[in-house]
């Protein structure tokens, strides 16, 4: 078997140019110091082809350790004694796949190129991207869950959420995200997430559990290659925008995408594109609709989704599981007509509407905040109280003008106190 060094000089020279036969072949050659008057070794081609087979021209550019990992399993190198005679120095260039061409986003080519981009020493940008997992750029919060879990609550601090600004500005939102998703966008709000559900036959709701922490730093690196950065570049941008929380966190102890941070929301639709690309189509073959808001999921359909409703839920299942997520069963719904379709807190039977419930807490709210004063309600000492009830008001008002009405008039009653 050939030694190290020779695997890697032959990977950066399967990787520096155009992924095909011919200029794979003539690049390896060069390395290994053949003439091309002289033809290439027999073995040669057939491996420069099941490389391309292996990583077609078009998907994501493989990791140098991938291609490695490729030549160890390949018989070509078995009782072979191959020499480097030259390494290949091509400076490293953006190579997006096919979709990725078309986006506005910045050429940024090596991992000194990142640094000035972001206003930063290598030393700075490698402190940050923290690739090392040790875990300093962030503050840490832990909120307990209904089933006695946890969910970490992981806020980049000044310095690193100014960097991941920069990046969901000038890269992120450059991106266009999958026609399905309603959640974190501009111009789109869970009104437009359950508009496409209203007056169905049956509803069927589902839930990812631990959405954020599931979306993986290897798999945010390899949406920026996507994007066409070249490894170190794709590595310090994920290294970035992901951390790690210590080993007594659980699933949190891995490099994963941190609820939190301003450009989590954006990466995770991103890195869901294939699986709503997958369910669209599902949802299609079933004659029915699908709509995701950050990690609720929803189908909606006639008598022919109907009939095949509970089947649907299980491939749904399996498609997601496929793609690295994890449905929360005991979240799933299926609701027909004959009770309350509600999805994101809105009732959807007939037209959008505010749960009864929802509709009459918050009248009593402003009710007992009129007769006892408005401190008599904050039981949970939000530090801006007047304001936090004008928000609800104005949303019911956004959802059901005749019903916000009523409680503006009643909240107005408040502002006059």
């Amino acid at each position: 078997m050939p030694n190290r060094a020779l695997l890697t000089a032959l990977a950066k020279a399967f990787l520096a140019g155009e992924p095909a036969v011919e200029q794979v072949t003539a690049r390896a050659s060069l390395v290994l110091g053949i003439s091309p008057l002289a033809g290439s070794p027999r073995w040669l081609p057939p491996l420069a082809r099941r490389f391309v087979n292996a990583f077609p021209p078009g998907k994501i550019r493989p990791r140098h350790r991938d291609v490695v990992e490729f030549f160890l399993q390949a018989p070509a190198f078995r009782r072979r004694k191959l020499a480097i005679e030259t390494w290949l120095t091509e400076p490293p260039r953006m190579q997006p796949v096919a979709a990725a061409q078309s986006w506005p986003i910045p050429p940024i080519e090596t991992a000194g190129a990142l640094a000035d981009w972001l206003q930063l020493t290598i030393g700075e940008l490698e402190w940050l991207a923290d690739l090392k997992g040790l875990s300093r750029n962030y503050h840490l919060r832990v909120l307990s869950k209904p089933s006695g879990a946890i969910r970490l609550i992981e806020a980049p601090k000044p310095r690193l959420k100014e960097l991941q600004r920069k990046i969901l500005a000038e890269i992120l939102e450059k991106i266009p995200p999958h026609p399905a998703v309603h959640g974190f966008l501009k111009r789109h709000s869970i009104q437009t997430f359950v508009a496409p559900h209203v007056s169905q036959r049956v509803v069927l709701k589902m839930d990812l559990e631990d959405f954020f922490p599931s979306i993986s730093g290897p798999r945010v690196q390899a949406l920026f290659r996507t994007m066409g950065y070249p490894e170190a570049v794709a590595d310090l941008l994920g290294g970035i925008c992901t951390t790690v929380a210590p080993r007594e966190y659980g699933l949190y102890s891995r490099p994963h995408l941190p609820q939190g941070a301003p450009t989590s929301p954006a990466l995770a639709n991103l890195c869901a594109y294939r699986v709503d690309c997958r369910l669209t189509g599902l949802a299609k073959s079933a004659g029915a609709v699908y709509t995701r808001y950050a990690d609720d999921l929803a189908f909606s359909g006639g008598e022919e989704f109907e009939r095949c409703v509970e089947r649907f839920s299980t491939h749904v299942a399996a498609i997601l599981h496929d793609d690295g997520f994890a449905v929360h069963h005991r979240k799933t719904r299926i609701m027909r007509q004959s009770v309350r379709q509600h999805l994101a807190g809105l009732v959807a039977n007939k037209r959008i509407n505010i749960r009864r419930s929802d509709f009459d807490r918050l009248k009593a709210t402003l009710t007992n905040c009129i007769r006892q004063g408005p401190e008599s309600q904050n039981r949970e000492a939000h530090p801006h109280f007047r304001l936090h009830l004008q928000g609800k008001v104005a949303f019911v008002e956004s959802i059901h003008p005749a019903k916000g009405k009523r409680l503006r008039a009643l909240f107005e009653q408040i502002s006059r106190q």
